[in-house]
């Protein structure tokens, strides 16, 4: 069984009230297709990934529910379990290694896609055309705005991808502007 967009997008719907956490999930499918292209690798295995990596998160924020539980409902459901274990290597306490670029994307594009989104949110126009690297560095350095956001994290997200900070926050900013509306923003 090879899963689809719409059997994802079927799964977060039927799980996810939370608009915010669709919209996160689907910022993150958005960045996950760009990069695929750009490395030139699966486009719509990249996308699936970034769109139900947190599918389950809703019903069981905590460490000992989320993914895990999310996991075994996939396996039930005949995911494979190259996925499963994708999925998985986006929770550092499991200790799934990241061995593969799509992992290593994962892992880099999740928190940083919501800090992006964060920035936009407190702009006037709610626009990410205003959303730039020297923007998400200053929002950095206050520990009071978006303060579950792990700082060190998205630094290393860049690092572990070999792409300049900056240019890392531009590339995923951009993969997002075609999606803006569905985020609750403005292009």
């Amino acid at each position: 069984m090879t899963p689809t967009r719409e059997m994802a997008w079927e799964l977060v719907q039927g799980s996810t009230q939370s608009e915010t956490l669709r919209r996160h999930m689907r910022s993150v499918e958005a960045a996950m297709r760009a990069y695929a292209r750009k490395f030139g690798e699966d486009e719509e295995s990249w996308a699936v990934l970034g769109l139900i990596h947190d599918w389950d998160y809703e019903s069981g924020p905590t460490l000992d529910l989320h993914p895990m539980r999310g996991i075994q409902m996939l396996r039930e459901k005949g995911w494979p379990e190259d996925v499963l274990a994708d999925i998985a290597s986006h929770a550092d306490y499991l200790d799934v290694p990241r061995d593969t670029r799509k992992r290593i994307t994962l892992n880099a594009v999740d928190e940083l896609c919501g800090f992006i989104i964060a920035c936009a949110l407190v702009k006037p126009d709610r626009s990410l055309s205003a959303v730039d690297a020297r923007t998400v560095r200053k929002k950095m350095k206050d520990k009071a705005f978006a303060r579950a956001v792990h700082r060190e994290e998205l630094l290393a997200g860049a690092e572990a991808l070999g792409i300049p900070f900056d240019e890392h926050v531009e590339f995923v900013r951009d993969a997002l502007v075609p999606v803006a509306a569905d985020l609750g923003l403005s292009a």
